[in-house]
């Protein structure tokens, strides 16, 4: 049998509303669609008898009230009865408090917003120690037992995050190379000293230039895929449910990518020194016609492979800066797609900072130690 929840009784122009069953948050609907049928035609008086109602909480004291703003827009003269003590201080606080205005807004003051703000950091550190520490068990448990090494989902990134960022490299390095021999050359020319040139090219590029310029292409392409599809697979649940299956995200999504970038970061840094030696050849012999045979020569006297290896070691480093924070930020991904483009913006930031960070140390300490 269908519960009523308002019973309406006539007697002339009088009239009398029974409520009754259970006025509470799960039965609004029901209540609701009960008060807009409600029609009182005619009416000069009504009395509202609230005695009935077995069960009532603050969503049904609403409902009340609701009953009578369609009483008073009928202009018919109404009375409530059958309120205990407890029902009549509900209603009363609502009658006082205005619920359609909006609540005050919080001003935020600076000193608020600067400790929301180093929590929220904290928090993120906090989270990469914890990241940090899940990689280096999971490093460890692969020594113990080499076979889980996923070797071709490492050669696929290695592809993908090496050999396809070939033709960015390589167009980025030339126009260094450009830019480096043109401006040398503008200063060098005024003391009649062009054939410095050479070691200008050679070593800027091969001991800082080329690791830099490679580790901030690598940073923007790789570090944001990686965030992207790893919190695409966080959202989508399938991290959850490699987890449940017995399956360590970090063997197959963090190792196989930090390991793939560690060997394709020193060989690309390698291509992009070519690369922008070979802009720099091209913009001498535009510029004051050096010969390609003579910078060769030249680049062979002046270029030791210690500053050609010095830009190789950082290679590594970057890699582990770059595969490991985008690989943080994807795990950091929540259950909205907002967070995804948050995140993989994050990534790059962050992977393009610690670079930049990472190569002013090496700076230091080869500095420091004669190198």
């Amino acid at each position: 049998m269908k519960e009523r929840y308002l019973r309406i009784d006539r007697q002339g122009q009088t009239y009398r509303i029974q409520c009754e069953g259970e006025w509470t948050l799960y039965r609004t609907d029901r209540i609701d669609r009960s008060l807009r049928k409600l029609k009182l035609p005619g009416c000069r008086n009504c009395t509202v008898d609230f005695s009935g109602v077995r069960e009532f909480d603050s969503a049904g004291m609403l409902l009340l009230q609701e009953l009578e703003e369609r009483l008073k827009s009928m202009e018919c003269p109404y009375e409530i009865r059958g309120l205990d003590e407890k029902q009549r201080k509900i209603l009363e606080l609502l009658r006082h408090s205005d619920l359609r205005s909006p609540l005050p807004k919080r001003r935020e003051h600076l000193l608020y917003r600067i400790g929301r703000a180093t929590v929220a950091e904290l928090s993120v550190v906090r989270d990469f120690f914890t990241f940090v520490g899940e990689l280096s068990a999971a490093f460890l448990r692969l020594l113990a037992h080499p076979a889980n090494f996923r070797f071709r989902e490492t050669v696929y990134h290695i592809e993908k995050s090496g050999f396809d960022a070939l033709f960015i490299i390589a167009l980025t390095s030339i126009l260094v190379g450009l830019v480096i021999a043109y401006q040398s050359l503008v200063q060098l020319s005024q003391f009649g000293a062009d054939i410095y040139v050479v070691d200008a090219i050679g070593i800027a590029i091969t001991r800082e230039l080329g690791p830099m310029i490679t580790a901030i292409v690598i940073a923007g392409r790789s570090a944001s895929s990686y965030a992207a599809e790893i919190g695409t697979m966080k959202l989508t649940e399938e991290i959850n449910a490699m987890r449940t299956m017995g399956f360590d995200p970090f063997y197959f999504l963090v190792i196989p990518r930090i390991v793939a970038l560690i060997v394709a970061m020193p060989l690309v840094i390698f291509f992009a020194d070519i690369t922008g030696i070979l802009g720099g050849m091209i913009a001498t012999k535009a510029q004051v016609d050096l010969s390609f045979s003579f910078f060769l020569q030249r680049l062979q006297e002046v270029l030791s492979a210690k500053h050609y290896i010095l830009g190789i070691v950082k290679g590594p480093f970057f890699a582990v800066i770059i595969a490991a924070t985008g690989c943080f930020h994807g795990f950091r991904v929540t259950n909205d797609t907002e967070s995804i483009g948050i995140e993989t913006t994050a990534s790059v930031v962050h992977a393009i900072f610690f670079v930049i960070a990472c190569d002013a140390l090496f700076s230091v300490i080869f500095t420091e130690l004669g190198w």
